[in-house]
């Protein structure tokens, strides 16, 4: 791999407040500053139009299916889809009024991987905010909407929001230095010329989107349409939330479960609905016992190493993400062979609120990585990897995570004895790989509309660009 080198002077590291000597800090600020000085554009602050304001450190025991939703770091940029967010009580609408967002506000991301992420609330008083996430609030009325292109779309606007943040495992901006991001100040009339030229290319992508289904609804349907499940039943069940139950109950597992997640009648409903289709368990397709993964100290950690270390965060998009894993040292590797994955290996996440029971399929082969010890490995013999990692992904098996993990707050785990003991299903490989097949093909048709999406993304932000940086 090759050296980048650079030259700077001393004075270029005095430009921001910490001071900061890294590559990425450096020539980021020298690159912005010489932005700044060649454009035909006057830059102001984001501060002298917005205030921001920072979310809650809500209680993830507070959770509920229902109620005010919560916007988390994860939902922002991923349109608030009902299905993956959080609720709180009614009540916490008055008692954190403070915290609900207005319309016109925009929510911005203030931890993650350096990418700036945006959104446009509609809603007036619907949602709250939770901690790391940051809502600009405008001074004034202003035309809000071009500024919210102007933070999604413009790449000098990212390109600072990247300059801004620190962070090691993470990075990490403060409210404060988010004002700090520079914007052009153009004049009310060509924001409503760009505004209005956007307007048309956002509608498109706004049908594109509808045509979006989540990934876990494709392989519900198609689960539902093979195996009947009910998962109009399953819904209305979940929102029952007193029921009745006898003494014997409690004394109908191992462990003598009194928590009431545990005897919910939806969870039981889905254990009928599997055990109706199968009688087998995941135990009797292993092709060695379920292991937890290795715990790693920092020292142990080598930036040049050639083994990934993954984590739980590797894989909490529901596939290993090696961009964002660290790698290990040599010796940590060779004394641990017995944690290493291979090909057709799922992986499970046995801990954390968000991530647990989240799966992934190691399908390269020439993937050299240890799993973590809040992970667990499951290989199958004379099975279809891929049918089985889907199933694990069906929101019947999820659920089964769901009324079985154990502890208080964010502080669940789920075992390897545990899901050994969950249903799966004895059918022949040809009907698995037949299911596959389905599942694939709707996939498939998603990512062409996915790629519709990107190419129209592409337009607004080359509208944007030209619109701003070209000469009067």
């Amino acid at each position: 791999m090759g050296v980048k080198a650079f030259r700077t002077e001393c004075q270029d590291f005095a430009q921001e407040s910490l001071t900061r000597t890294n590559f990425k800090t450096v020539i980021n600020g020298i690159e912005i500053k010489r932005h700044i000085q060649k454009s035909n554009q006057k830059f102001v602050m984001l501060k002298e139009y917005f205030d921001i304001v920072s979310g809650f450190a809500f209680k993830s025991e507070d959770y509920e299916t229902e109620g005010v939703p919560l916007i988390r770091i994860g939902d922002v940029g991923n349109d608030f889809v009902k299905e993956k967010m959080s609720f709180l009580p009614e009540e916490y609408a008055v008692d954190y009024s403070k915290f609900l967002l207005k319309t016109n506000d925009i929510v911005v991301s203030l931890t993650g991987d350096g990418k700036l992420k945006s959104d446009l609330i509609i809603d007036h008083n619907h949602y709250l905010l939770n901690q790391r996430v940051g809502s600009l609030r405008a001074k004034s009325d202003i035309n809000t909407l071009f500024y919210f292109y102007l933070i999604n779309y413009y790449s000098f606007v990212k390109k600072q929001f990247y300059w801004l943040s620190n962070g090691k495992t993470q990075l990490n901006i403060s409210p404060f230095d988010f004002l700090k991001i520079k914007i052009p100040k153009i004049p009310k009339e060509i924001q409503d010329q760009i505004v209005t030229k956007i307007e048309p290319i956002e509608q498109k992508i706004k049908e594109l989107k509808n045509q979006i289904q989540p990934e876990q609804t494709i392989i519900n349907k198609v689960f539902a349409r093979r195996f009947g499940f009910d998962f109009v039943k399953f819904e209305e069940l979940k929102k029952h939330t007193i029921f009745d139950l006898d003494f014997t109950s409690f004394a109908n597992n191992i462990d003598v479960r009194q928590s009431v997640k545990f005897h919910r009648n939806a969870g039981k409903f889905v254990l009928q609905q599997l055990k109706s289709k199968t009688n087998k368990k995941i135990k009797d397709f292993l092709s060695e016992p379920i292991v937890l993964g290795k715990g790693i100290s920092p020292s142990e950690y080598d930036e040049n190493g050639d083994v990934f270390y993954i984590a739980m965060s590797n894989i909490k998009n529901w596939q290993f993400e090696a961009e964002e894993a660290k790698t290990v040292s040599p010796v940590f590797a060779n004394t641990n062979l017995n944690k290493m994955v291979a090909l057709n290996d799922i992986l499970l996440a046995r801990s954390g609120e968000g991530t647990i029971g989240k799966v992934a399929l190691i399908e390269d082969e020439n993937v050299e990585g240890i799993f973590a010890d809040f992970t667990m490995r499951i290989r199958l013999k004379d099975y279809n990897y891929l049918f089985a990692y889907f199933y694990f992904r069906t929101t019947y098996f999820q659920y089964l995570v769901e009324i079985h993990k154990k502890g208080l707050g964010n502080n669940t785990n789920i075992f390897p004895s545990q899901i050994q003991e969950f249903p799966l299903f004895d059918i022949s490989l040809i009907e698995q790989q037949q299911i596959v097949d389905e599942i694939e093909s709707e996939l498939n048709e998603q990512e062409k509309v996915k790629q519709a999406i990107a190419e129209e993304r592409n337009k607004i932000d080359e509208l944007i660009e030209n619109s701003i940086d070209s000469k009067p």
